[in-house]
């Protein structure tokens, strides 16, 4: 992966994905702490160290994004902010991008309460994918859902990703080790890309 891979813009409508930046911290910080109480049951928190050990401690916005755009430089991540309307309303990360004979990435995300229901992440993701399939040249994405997480499952299930099963105690979220359901996408399943298939199925509501 180039570096030209993740120093991108993707775009639909009012609903955008930028590399994130150190100047965004102000924004984000706004966004993140205002939404707190929603987002807090789903973030991922950092287990009790093993004896002996210190604890790890929870980077500082700067030190996450030096380490985010460490990882896209050496190919393992591309790291976006959400914008709706030109504002910042939320993060997507691809993540843990793995070449050679698998070919694959995770996507994670996060989004704004005061924005959701408006397809921003649903169109967030599409535009992720696409990226994923047509540019960067990966196999599958999968995302990782918490079964309790009603909204983000809602996000993947509009954008018919499949359901592949659970992952038991899979990531550490709210203080344990909690369950997760795995779905997964390859692009024979969107041929004609999945932003595509997502505005068909949206104008088809209307």
């Amino acid at each position: 992966m180039n570096e030209r891979s993740w120093l991108v813009e993707l775009a639909d409508g009012d609903i955008s994905l930028r590399p994130i930046k150190q100047r965004d911290h102000r924004a984000w910080r706004e966004v993140n702490q205002r939404n707190r109480d929603w987002l807090r049951p789903w973030e991922a928190t950092i287990p009790p160290a093993p004896p002996g050990r210190l604890a790890a401690r929870r980077p500082t916005y700067r030190q996450m994004v030096r380490h985010l755009r460490a990882e896209a430089q050496a190919g393992r991540m591309v790291p976006f902010v959400v914008c709706y309307r030109g504002r910042l309303a939320g993060q997507l990360t691809v993540a843990g991008i793995t070449w050679g004979s698998m070919c694959s990435a995770h996507i994670g995300y996060w989004v704004d309460r005061a924005v959701a229901g408006r397809g921003v992440m649903p169109t967030a993701v599409a535009l992720a994918t696409d990226h994923c399939f047509r540019t960067l040249g990966l196999h599958r994405v999968e995302i990782c859902i918490r079964p309790e997480n009603g909204p983000s499952r809602r996000v993947v299930e509009k954008l018919g990703f499949r359901e592949e099963g659970l992952r038991p105690r899979f990531l550490h979220i709210d203080g344990a080790w909690r369950d997760h359901l795995v779905y997964a996408l390859t692009p024979e399943e969107v041929p004609g890309g999945l932003l595509a298939r997502w505005r068909e199925q949206r104008a088809a509501q209307k």
